[in-house]
């Protein structure tokens, strides 16, 4: 199992890879690490925040464990495509969506401590603005 810190806001927050679940994406989020960007509210899906990566693509990043509505502390990958690729962390009720309608991302990634301070996170960066955010691994087992 493979632990990663996230850092965002003022918070820290622990989280497990997907990796039964999402082996090709996990593999390719590990060779992205470090990750040190800023994290915005999202505009159309309801309670989660994203990390917009543009035209940025990986190779084999492919759908995979995909879904539009992540639980809260779900974090899923969407390869690109119809919209730019992007990360998305659901604090609440999330309905994945762009300006061009609905999404689907990767869920390669939970979190499994910190729970309890994501929403008020999600509530920062909602009435705040962007928040830096670090994420990293912390521990390989």
């Amino acid at each position: 199992m493979t632990k990663v810190r996230i850092i965002c806001g003022g918070e820290q927050f622990s989280a497990v890879l997907e990796e039964e679940l999402a082996p090709k994406t996990c593999a390719i989020f590990k060779k992205m690490l470090p990750i040190k960007n800023q994290i915005i509210h999202v505009r159309w899906s309801g309670e989660g925040m994203w990390i917009p990566m543009g035209d940025t693509r990986w190779e084999g990043l492919t759908y995979e464990n995909h879904t539009s509505y992540p639980t809260k502390g779900e974090m899923l990958i969407y390869p690109g495509g119809i919209s730019e690729m992007e990360m998305i962390l659901a604090y609440g009720s999330v309905h994945f969506a762009s300006k061009v309608g609905q999404l689907a991302g990767n869920h390669f990634l939970t979190i499994t401590d910190g729970l309890d301070r994501l929403y008020s996170l999600g509530r920062k960066c909602l009435y705040e603005g962007a928040q830096p955010i670090t994420i990293e691994l912390e521990a390989a087992f």
